[in-house]
């Protein structure tokens, strides 16, 4: 039967979007009480200083809140507008930038390297002359984890991009070129300044002016050094047996390196890029303008690198493939395939999940190494309520993890000392090891007495100096005076008949040193006196 009231039709309309309408914010109110909930229990189950959550669903920002300090001096809270090192999400950035120079037409994507940057050189003729740009971005060069990455950590170093581009001639491969994946910083910095070369603007530049400005990411910056306003910036904190200890932002850091990880940036302005990647590429009223095409979009987010796979997979949510594409890692969760990356400088750790088919991301960004790890809890546990998993208690599992982690991380560390300052390194007769020492990428390393007490410094990494400790054999200890991270390292001499030191090879002395204090890959030579 018609209804013979005009506006009964509106009206029946009317209501439906409204308890529509209610219901959504019923629902989102519902996830931003259960983020909430996650994250009062990982504060108080783990010590924490800050962290801040920005998740959108269905294409919108439901939830975008700030808890805890940006600063335990201070006390400031964090909002969604507190400014945090996002480290290596900044790849997602670096990989953008080219496929926008790819969409002008200034470069291809297989284009070779060289072609641009003539000084470039790997270990070997054949991979120089056929490395490509996605070579940069993929995690495929043959080259070991972290290969190089002792040139920027700690922060304060003196090289540059040119200095990159010349060390991997000097590296040694772990894997045939594009056969494994190992996972790597200093290809990005390369992609930085081929980024540069190509557009006529530097890296930090191009970010700033060609991608933040337009998506509005008013609040961020390429690197730590164009901040102008710092009244809202989170400071990092390491956390070791319960005691938080506040150090400064990585400010040293040389802004060629920001294309691995430089960016600083908040939930808030973080919502605008990840939205950007729901939205193929396009933003803006009715999503009028395209920062990036969609077949670039496809590029980037296509795997090039395996990194496993696993036909019957077990656990709570289940997964087949890992790959790398272009600044993103990538798998299948429970039939949904997901992006995500993380990322981590001292004292700052951060997540991202892209998850297009359902529409919806979240990014976590802490100041507190580790903090429970919360940048990954909270990612993990926030993925599960996006994707409808069976809610797993990721936070008593990484809180088991990390006990084990600095259990097994102090024993190693205590019997090391315990040992290591029995003996007054001098009384060993040290005059043939003193002497300054030459890795071709890293420079020179010195060994001298300081005072009475043996030491040795970087010449090109001021903050890498500290006394050594005699421990056994022709093996010395080196606490470094740089504490914000632990990365103290053995020293490990070679003599000739005469006792006299010819070369010093080198290793963390913690199982759980960041892998970017690549010590390991140091092969030192005496060159004076």
């Amino acid at each position: 039967m018609k209804s013979t009231c005009p506006g009964y039709q509106a009206i029946i309309l009317f209501a439906f979007f409204f308890l529509f309408g209610l219901q959504t914010n019923q629902a989102q109110d519902r996830t931003s009480q259960q983020i909430d909930s996650l994250v009062n229990k990982a504060m108080s189950t783990m010590p924490h200083v800050g962290l801040a959550i920005a998740v959108i669903k269905d294409g919108k920002v439901i939830h975008s809140k700030g808890y805890g300090m940006s600063s335990k001096a201070s006390g400031k809270p964090v909002d969604e507008n507190t400014l945090f090192g996002i480290a290596s999400n900044s790849k997602s950035f670096t990989a953008a930038a080219l496929a926008m120079l790819v969409d002008e037409g200034k470069l291809d994507w297989n284009d070779k390297v060289v072609d641009h940057l003539p000084e470039f050189k790997m270990y070997e003729p054949y991979v120089t002359e056929n490395f490509n740009i996605l070579d940069l971005l993929t995690h495929r060069s043959g080259l070991d984890l972290g290969a190089g990455d002792l040139m920027f950590f700690p922060d304060g170093a003196d090289f540059k991009a040119i200095d990159v581009i010349k060390s991997f001639q000097y590296q040694k491969p772990v894997s045939a070129f594009r056969t494994k994946y190992d996972y790597d910083n200093l290809l990005y910095i390369v992609a930085g300044e081929l980024i540069a070369r190509v557009s006529g603007m530097s890296w930090p530049d191009f970010i700033e002016k060609r991608i933040m400005s337009p998506i509005g990411m008013s609040s961020s910056s390429a690197i730590f050094q164009n901040i102008i306003d710092h009244s809202n910036v989170a400071n990092p904190h390491s956390i070791e047996k319960d005691r938080i200890k506040e150090f400064p932002n990585m400010g040293g850091l040389d802004p060629s390196a920001g294309a691995a990880g430089g960016i600083h940036s908040s939930v808030k302005d973080m919502s605008h890029w990840l939205l950007l990647q729901l939205n193929k590429g396009k933003y803006g009223d009715g999503l009028s303008e395209q920062l990036f095409s969609e077949k670039n979009q496809k590029m980037m987010w296509k795997p090039h690198t395996n990194i496993g796979f696993n036909p019957t997979p077990g656990g709570p949510i289940k997964t087949h493939f890992e790959a790398y594409g272009l600044g993103w890692f990538i798998k299948d969760m429970n039939g949904l395939v997901v992006f995500q990356h993380t990322g981590g400088l001292p004292g700052m750790l951060s997540s991202t999940v892209v998850i297009p088919e359902i529409n919806a991301a979240a990014v976590v960004l802490t100041n507190a190494d580790p903090g429970g790890y919360s940048f990954w809890t909270m990612r993990a546990s926030i993925t599960d309520l996006l994707i409808g998993a069976k809610p797993t208690d990721w936070i008593s599992f990484m809180e088991d993890r990390i006990t084990q982690r600095e259990s097994k991380g102090d024993s190693v560390l205590t019997a090391t000392w315990k040992k290591a300052t029995k003996v007054d390194p001098l009384e060993k007769d040290p005059q043939g090891i003193m002497g300054i020492y030459k890795d071709n990428w890293f420079g020179k390393m010195e060994v001298f007495n300081k005072d009475g007490k043996l030491w040795m410094k970087s010449h090109r990494s001021p903050k890498l100096h500290g006394e050594m400790y005699y421990y056994q054999a022709n093996t010395y200890a080196i606490k470094w005076e740089y504490q914000d991270m632990n990365c103290d390292a053995f020293a490990m001499f070679q003599l000739d008949e005469k006792g006299k030191g010819t070369g010093i090879k080198m290793k963390g002395i913690s199982p759980n040193i960041d892998f970017s204090f690549d010590f390991q890959h140091l092969d030192l030579k005496r060159v004076s006196p």
